[in-house]
């Protein structure tokens, strides 16, 4: 009797489970998810990802440098495909017959018979309408609106990147958020800036018919998911500043990187030869990204950053300020150069000049001997107590001005350029085996020393606002729903009496007046600068110029290298006074513009830089 009941509880038990599941999953269907009545009628429920609208980016006036184009993907779902006219496809698309077999090949070879695979990416709205209505035609097939980034200035591409597919390591490390066919950025602030840019994804759910036609929103779009547009940014460059200075360097090799002192915002960034950055967007991308990256001239190297070089005699005025600040020399004292800098076995020559009556004039006349005295003199110091630790103070002032090391500015792959070290030498040399004659290269900007333009351009801007700088940005403010955010970036200031730098700020006045670089000599025009050669094992040397206007109050600080084009005040000089010119006086005087015809019309790239 006992068993019986048992039994029989055991049965209400699972009756009312049973009745309790039915009615659960009766409620799924009535209330929760009414798409199973949908389905009931030949309807189906599909989810779509919303793209959000990617940030703009704009000049520091306001000017649109990047926006968004619509465009559509054509997805195809292998396992749903069935009866197709591939003529009237291939005419909807334009595309041939043999491209369409290419592309479903890839269809089928993806191995995702349930889920939508790209067929072809970037239909045009004008062509996707045409297709679109003939879409019911064509079961297996849907689409994906997203968009494309155009570049109307056609400029400025090492700054701002390009977009491309993810591939599977960004997919991994984005939690979730890429997905196979996704874009984000690559290079430049697209890719520095791409969690801000991108936005948040949206989730639209519609309602399609057996025929793949739209029937509406699912439930009144109450389950969608609205995406969030990206943030805008408003970047640092002068975009009118940037072209003009892409045409100076056309058909050259080199950098211009241009920076207001006051604030570090970087006004200018040019790696020649550069490329049209709407060339790596849109359907032919990969086809111009192999072009670009076979080209030797090497259109896709980040100059700027990437790029390091013997900083030659644009190096001076700092040496000048380390010898004054630790009583080397003082900015009164004259020098007799006689020709060179002589130590035992070897001579560093110097252009024939002038005694030198004051530190002035030895930046004016860029006297290599006065600046190997400074070196030599450091070095074998008692007050340090040794060749070591003299060096170490040395290169600590260099570390001060941004030389050996990365500055941190808002694009990738920045090199540190190269301050060898006290074991570096000690390795080569042997310990106590190497003093100042060892080095002495290094007292006008040559041997082992590398810096990058940028690092060149940071150090005349220390110099034009007598002592300090803030880090080189090319992004000015981030804005979001009207609202602009700035960064605050650190005050680095050197360890230099600010009194010093006016000898120093004189004599590089003194370089356009009646030195090195009177050749683009500007009346009424203050300028400020200092030209330098910096020599090239494998070819014809470099031409290098740093400079900043006007003298007082600075609006622009520069770095022009130009390569194999010889001395700094043959190509690199005009063009940065050029720049400088036009950034303030906002065009170029009428007695200058045979100079602006010279630079624009100069083409510097022999066969053998073309090879």
């Amino acid at each position: 009797m006992i068993e019986k009941e048992q039994q029989y509880g055991i049965l209400r038990t699972m009756t009312i489970v049973i009745g309790l599941i039915l009615l659960a999953k009766l409620f799924m269907i009535q209330v929760i998810n009414p798409s199973y009545k949908l389905r009931a009628r030949n309807n189906v429920v599909k989810m779509r990802t919303e793209f959000p609208s990617r940030g703009l980016i704009f000049d520091r006036n306001g000017k649109v440098i990047v926006y968004n184009d619509p465009v559509y993907d054509i997805m195809v779902t292998a396992k749903q495909l069935k009866d197709i006219d591939t003529v009237k496809l291939c005419q909807l698309l334009e595309l041939t017959q043999a491209d369409f077999e290419e592309r479903m090949g890839k269809v089928i070879e993806a191995k995702s018979p349930r889920k939508p695979v790209i067929f072809l990416r970037n239909i045009t709205p004008v062509k996707f309408a045409k297709f679109h209505e003939h879409l019911y035609e064509f079961k297996g097939f849907s689409f994906d609106k997203k968009s494309i980034r155009r570049y109307p200035n056609g400029g400025a591409a090492h700054v701002l990147g390009y977009i491309s597919e993810v591939n599977d390591r960004e997919i991994e490390a984005s939690d979730g958020y890429y997905k196979p066919g996704d874009y984000a950025g690559t290079i430049g602030l697209e890719k520095a800036y791409e969690e801000k840019l991108r936005g948040i994804k949206g989730i639209r759910y519609e309602v399609v018919d057996v025929f793949n036609n739209l029937q509406g929103s699912f439930n009144n779009g109450a389950e969608d998911i609205i995406p969030e547009a990206g943030t805008d940014l408003m970047s640092s460059l002068d975009i009118d500043l940037q072209i003009y200075g892409e045409a100076l360097m056309k058909n050259k090799l080199g950098s211009v990187v241009a920076i207001e002192p006051s604030t570090g915002e970087v006004l200018a960034y040019v790696s020649s030869p550069g490329y049209d950055p709407n060339l790596l967007s849109g359907r032919y991308r990969g086809h111009n990204y192999s072009i670009l990256s076979q080209d030797t001239l090497k259109p896709l190297y980040n100059r700027p950053v990437s790029a390091a070089y013997p900083p030659g005699s644009t190096f001076k005025p700092m040496m000048s300020l380390i010898a004054y600040q630790e009583g080397i020399k003082k900015p009164t004292d004259g020098y007799v150069c006689n020709g060179g800098y002589r130590i035992p076995g070897h001579t560093v020559g110097c252009h024939a000049h002038v005694p030198l009556q004051s530190g002035r004039d030895a930046i004016r006349f860029s006297c290599n001997a006065y600046y190997c005295d400074i070196l030599s003199k450091m070095l074998s110091g008692k007050q340090y107590g040794s060749v070591e630790e003299a060096y170490k103070v040395w290169a600590d002032y260099l570390d001060q001005f941004g030389f050996g090391k990365r500055l941190n500015i808002d694009v990738l792959s920045e090199n540190t350029g190269n301050v060898p070290s006290v074991e570096y030498y000690n390795k080569i040399y042997g310990k106590n085996r190497w003093k100042a004659s060892t080095v002495i290269s290094l007292a006008i900007g040559q041997g082992e020393i590398l810096a990058t333009p940028l690092q060149m351009a940071n150090e005349v801007a220390i110099i034009a606002n007598r002592g300090y700088y803030y880090e080189p940005h090319l992004v000015k403010a981030e804005v979001k729903n009207d609202t602009a955010r700035t960064t605050r970036f650190e005050k680095h200031i050197i360890k230099i009496d600010a009194s010093l730098f006016e000898e120093v700020v004189l004599g590089m006045e003194d370089v356009f007046i009646s030195g090195t670089g009177r050749g683009v000599f500007k009346e009424g025009f203050s300028q400020c600068g200092k030209t330098g050669t910096a020599e090239n094992p494998h070819g014809k040397d470099h031409s290098l110029f740093v400079a900043f206007a006007p003298k007082d109050d600075p609006k622009i600080a520069i770095a022009v290298i130009v390569e194999n084009a010889g001395f700094g005040s043959t190509y690199a000089a005009p063009i940065a006074s050029l720049m400088m010119e036009k950034y303030v006086n906002d065009s170029i005087s009428s007695d200058r513009i045979w100079i602006e015809e010279k630079m624009l019309k100069a083409n510097l790239i022999s066969h053998e830089d073309a090879k």
